[in-house]
Order: C-alpha cells, then sequence, then structure tokens
C-alpha cells in the first residue's frame, strides 16, 4: 500500500524543526529575489525529488530522452553524485565512470547520440553546454535531481513522488527523509507519483489525487516500472557481440544473488517474488564505491549458491562494476543487470508526451520540432479551422 516504506523516528523532530527552519529561510530568500533565479531561452526541464533516497528519477529521466531524442538535440546535465572529478565534465566515448559518476555514465552508454555532462553548479553547466562549441546546437536541456537546485528557473518542473514514501506522509529529515517542508512542492508544474503498483484501483487513484492536495496549475500523473529482458553486465549499452538477454521467467526456479547499491532495494524485492526465485539480497548503501573485500564476499557469496544461479544487479550497479577489478569467472559469467523502464498508467502517456512535446516546440531555437512548428503554423493560416494548439506552462 503507499506509504508503506515510511519510517519516522520521532526522537529526531526536534532535529529535523530545526533543519526545516534552514530550509524555509533559504526558500524565502529565492521567493524574495535575494538569491537570484536564472532562466533560459531553450529549454531546460528539471526532474527531482523533495526526498533523500531513489524516487525513480533515472528511468523518468530516460523517458524524457527518449520521447526527444529523434526530435531534437537532447543534453541531460546532472551532478555527478560521488565523481571523482571536479567542476564541468563533458562525456565523450573515453569517460569512465569514476570521471561522472555512475548514473549519467549509464545514461552516456545507453544514449550515445546525447550530450551528457556533469557539474555540481548547474548554472555553470547550462552556460557550458548552450555556448561551448562542442554542444552550442543542444536544443533541450533535462536537468537530473535538480528540484532542490533553485538557482536554475527550468521552464518545466517535474516532482516525483515514490508510491511507497509518499511525501504527505513523510517528514524532514533526520526524523524522516523529505529534503524540504511539503510546501515545496507547491514549485512543481507536473507531479508524478512513481513506482505504482500495476493493479492500481481507481478508487486508490482518487484518493491519492485528492491527498496530494495540487494547486489547479498543477498536472498529477502516475507511472509504475517495466522490467524489460535481462542484458549480462558488461552489455549496458547496446553492442552487436552482446550476450543473449534474459527474461525473468527464463530464470524461474533459480537462485539469485540480488546486488544492490540503491536507496530503496526493497521495491526489486518485491517485484522479484511473482517470479519463483529463491533471492538471497546482498545491500550496500546508494552510489556505493565496491572495494577489494566487498568483490571478495561477492564472490563467495555467489560460489556458495547452488545451481541453477545467477547474480541480479541494477544497471546503476553495473556500470560501477564494470569499473572494478577481482570478480572471479564464474561472477562475470553470470552477472546480469536488470533494466527499468516507467509506464504510466490511467492512458496518461499521450497527454504527458503532449505536454513536453509541445512545450520543446514553443521554446526551442533550432530543432526539428523547430522548423516543424513554423511549417504548422504556415498550413494553418490556410487552414483557419485547423489552429494548433499550444499548452502554456506558468513561468516557474
Amino acid at each position: 500500500m503507499e506509504g508503506d516504506f515510511i519510517k519516522i523516528n520521532e526522537w529526531l523532530l526536534p532535529l529535523s524543526w530545526l533543519y526545516g527552519l534552514g530550509v524555509r529561510f533559504r526558500n524565502a530568500l529565492f521567493e524574495m529575489g535575494i538569491l537570484k533565479q536564472h532562466s533560459y531561452s531553450l529549454p531546460v526541464i528539471s526532474v527531482g525529488n523533495i526526498t533523500v533516497g531513489g524516487s525513480g528519477k533515472t528511468p523518468h529521466v530516460e523517458y524524457l530522452v527518449r520521447l526527444l531524442n529523434n526530435l531534437t538535440k537532447v543534453a541531460v546535465l546532472s551532478r555527478g553524485y560521488k565523481r571523482k572529478s571536479k567542476g564541468y565534465v563533458l562525456a565523450n566515448e573515453n569517460t569512465t565512470m569514476e570521471e561522472i559518476g555512475d548514473e549519467p555514465y549509464q545514461m552516456k552508454e545507453k544514449f550515445r547520440n546525447i550530450y551528457v555532462a556533469v557539474d555540481k553548479r548547474r548554472t555553470e553547466g547550462i552556460d557550458r553546454l548552450t555556448h561551448d562549441d562542442a554542444t552550442k546546437d543542444v536544443d533541450v536541456i533535462l536537468l537530473d535531481d535538480a528540484f532542490q537546485h533553485r538557482y536554475v528557473k527550468p521552464g518545466i518542473n517535474i516532482l516525483l513522488v515514490d508510491y511507497h514514501r509518499l511525501i504527505i506522509y513523510d517528514k524532514l529529515i533526520p526524523a524522516g527523509r523529505l529534503r524540504e517542508p511539503l510546501e515545496g512542492k507547491r514549485r512543481a508544474d507536473i507531479v508524478i507519483i512513481t513506482k505504482c503498483p500495476p493493479d492500481l484501483k481507481p478508487m486508490e487513484i482518487r484518493v491519492l489525487t485528492k491527498a496530494m492536495d495540487l494547486y489547479p496549475y498543477q498536472d498529477l500523473y502516475f507511472t509504475t516500472l517495466q522490467y524489460e529482458p535481462l542484458k549480462h553486465y558488461s552489455d549496458i549499452s547496446d553492442k552487436p557481440n552482446a550476450k543473449e538477454s534474459l527474461t525473468l521467467n527464463d530464470i524461474h526456479g533459480y537462485n539469485v544473488l540480488l546486488l544492490t547499491g540503491i536507496a530503496s532495494p526493497k521495491q526489486i524485492l518485491n517485484d522479484l517474488k511473482p517470479y519463483g526465485l529463491k533471492v538471497t539480497p546482498m545491500t550496500f548503501g546508494d552510489h556505493h564505491n565496491f572495494s577489494s573485500r566487498d568483490i571478495d564476499a561477492i564472490n563467495s557469496k555467489f560460489a556458495a549458491l547452488q545451481s541453477p544461479k545467477i547474480i541480479i544487479t541494477t544497471e546503476k550497479d553495473a556500470s560501477r562494476l564494470q569499473a572494478v577489478n577481482g570478480l572471479s569467472e564464474q561472477t562475470k559469467e553470470n552477472l546480469y543487470a536488470l533494466p527499468i523502464r516507467i509506464k504510466f498508467m490511467l492512458d496518461q502517456e499521450e497527454q504527458f508526451n503532449q505536454k513536453i512535446i509541445s512545450y520543446v516546440r514553443k521554446n526551442s531555437r533550432n530543432s526539428i520540432l523547430f522548423k516543424k512548428k513554423d511549417v504548422d503554423e504556415s498550413q494553418n493560416r490556410h487552414h483557419s479551422g485547423n489552429k494548433t494548439r499550444t499548452i502554456s506552462f506558468r513561468n516557474n
């Protein structure tokens, strides 16, 4: 049920109250204009949350990449959490995971024709993407995990809310996992409740819609996770010599070592239950850098499992495991990543897609969409009954 992963440490609530004072003061400085926000002439879409830990940011950013990739030149700008480099880094074919972080590396491996850059200061990252010769043809910038980075004023602000950790039931850190008070959700143009069970009932949807208490200018969507066939961990990107993929049904009855270094592994554990797998979890912290001791433990734990057996990990963890040494041949041969995609519920996909594309078309500088818009407008002058419908967003 919704909110079932929430745990409140009530004895820490006084510290949460103090933390909230600091966050509210910072937000007030932005609202009063004392701290300045930067707007941009090209489309900027932010995807983020107000909680610590995973709410599905990466698969939702990937959804936007797939939606826009064939229509316009896309750049993804991330902080590059736990990377070993500093400042602005633009990924290329030789960039390592250590230089940009696991999630941007995963993105670059999967989408070779987009720009992927990292910069802790998003305003400087956007300036570099839009002015450097190598990337100045960019048409739309997707900001990964930037809801709290208020120096940037995105054209569309997308807030993700984990169904299992609904912000309306959570508390500020350290008692809970909220990064900022609940009223921060008012900055969102689009709110998506993620990781919903696929059989979510209409009555529950109505209850959730009312409980979220959104403003009229905000649109609410619901998404669920879909698992694609397992890929060998060395084949995150599509390679011509990639190993054969496996479906979860193909490994029915297997002993599975579930290896995760993510914020919320409980979701995957629950989702694997219907497939008749004998799962042994091996969990590490989010964005964990695997040490030689960790690798030895992984090798030993997998060797102890009875056949038939397999190791399943996330794409993010697979990116980090590619960069380590010491995996045994048996471990490397049987190590697979479980790709995730999101699916919109309630037939909302087309509505969401149109909102995004309409915004990009309206604000794009030199993309195919921009040219198509000019053609459409020219045709509409000759066919007054076929007016283009545009969707405007509040200037957030």
